[in-house]
């Protein structure tokens, strides 16, 4: 299996993109990871919330490939603790799943033809983190899903 993580726009914080491929590199010793930027919306400033969610979500629904699962990291998603989380992550491995694509949205989210097209949310918290955030959380929580499933010694309940 193979998993990817989509995220609208670059991440401009020198202290996120160290941390993010410290991750990434520590996850490719367990699984094929990849994490792709969808680049921003040119002239964003000047669409409507609902116009940037549209163009951003034809932006998203075209890194999809046939037997994909999409998984929406979204508020309203389906929370987990770290250990739970890396139960559904050996769950989603053992359905044979070939690509497991996560994606973070822009900044007001996701588009209907998106949400109609996932097949699971998670939420990462009840609070909110900025998208830039979200990208290094993620990664870590990924990471420490893999050594949960590994009986490493990385996370402690």
């Amino acid at each position: 299996m193979k998993i990817v993580l989509l995220a609208i726009g670059k991440t401009d914080e020198a202290y996120l993109e160290t941390g993010i491929s410290k991750y990434i590199s520590r996850l490719e010793h367990y699984v094929q990871f990849e994490m792709k930027v969808i680049p921003d919306i040119k002239n964003r400033k000047t669409l409507s919330e609902a116009q940037q969610k549209k163009q951003e979500g034809e932006l998203i629904l075209a890194q999809l490939t046939a037997g994909d699962e999409l998984i929406l990291l979204d508020e309203n998603g389906k929370t987990f603790s770290s250990r739970g989380f890396s139960q559904w992550i050996e769950r989603q491995m053992n359905t044979g799943c070939k690509r497991l694509i996560f994606v973070i949205g822009g900044p007001y989210g996701f588009s209907q033809e998106v949400y109609d097209k996932a097949n699971a949310k998670i939420s990462l918290s009840e609070m909110t983190f900025s998208h830039q955030m979200v990208r290094l959380v993620f990664t870590e929580q990924l990471y420490r899903a893999f050594t949960i499933l590994k009986g490493e010694s990385y996370h402690h309940d």
